[in-house]
């Protein structure tokens, strides 16, 4: 019997933990899968993704810089990828249509509230960045509770773009990033940008960071590295990187392709020793 057939895809791809990732799961379950790293170019992707679906692929996640074009590729949307307009997960349908999920900011929420059991509740929060990284996580923060969201991006634009799409005038505001150092401080910051996948340094005010903070990176291990020094030297409680953000997005897509939830605390903990 063949085994099932999954992917990733991105560009670069090769640090991808996705597929340690999901054969941990599987192994779970007893499932046998294959699970391919599939890097493709942003002109080559759409026809990477066909390919990979008309060959017998039944589910695919996606990461940079695709998950606009997934999200257009598929003729089914769920409501959260609907609202976001991006695609992490892509799902073969009966008919041989693709469906599109966006599980991004359910997955940083369990996150911070189960794995780290952390109320966000009541929160003023500051999210660094406007791009498709932010889009997934921002309806998601106002979902569970925080009491303002504040958008800062280094293109003003992009901010008031998003905060327009997001429409609660009342909770989510935006501020220039050369406001940065006199605009107070926040019990949640989350770095959405992509300053430590480029290797370049955000270079933030230390004052930003409330006395109890929690300082969120969307990304995990050398990329946000950075931003956590600069969250542990400003004197956050917390300073968290999005290594278990990924392993719950994982487990959402792997329930919606085999229909069992994985247990994500051992594959958590023992990728976690890998970036200690």
């Amino acid at each position: 019997m063949k085994a099932m057939q999954f992917a990733v895809f991105g560009h670069p791809i090769s640090h991808s933990l996705s597929p340690v990732i999901h054969q941990a799961f599987a192994r779970q379950f007893g499932l046998q899968l294959e699970y391919t790293a599939i890097d493709a170019a942003p002109d080559e992707f759409a026809e990477a993704v066909q390919r990979f679906f008309a060959g017998g692929g039944q589910g695919a996640n996606v990461t940079l810089p695709h998950k606009a074009a997934a999200f257009a590729l598929a003729g089914k949307h769920s409501v959260q990828a609907t609202r976001v307009g991006s695609a992490n997960v892509l799902t073969r349908l009966p008919d041989g249509g693709l469906a599109a999920h966006n599980t991004d900011g359910a997955g940083m929420v369990r996150d911070i509230t189960e794995r780290h059991h952390v109320d966000l509740r009541g929160h003023d929060t500051l999210l660094l960045g406007a791009g498709g990284a932010a889009h997934g996580v921002a309806w998601n923060l106002l979902d569970a509770g925080v009491e303002s969201l504040t958008i800062v991006n280094r293109s003003p634009e992009a901010a008031d773009a998003l905060a327009d799409a997001i429409g609660e005038p009342g909770r989510v505001h935006t501020r220039y990033w050369k406001d940065l150092g006199n605009i107070g401080s926040y019990d949640l910051i989350v770095n959405a940008t992509s300053a430590g996948v480029l290797g370049t340094s955000l270079r933030l005010p230390f004052a930003l960071a409330g006395a109890r903070a929690l300082c969120y990176d969307l990304s995990y291990g050398a990329a946000a590295s950075d931003f956590l020094v600069w969250a542990k030297t400003a004197g956050a409680r917390y300073a968290l990187d999005g290594l278990g953000m990924l392993l719950e997005t994982a487990a959402d897509a792997f329930e919606l392709w085999h229909r069992r939830r994985p247990d994500t605390e051992p594959v958590y903990q023992s990728l976690r020793r890998q970036y200690e």
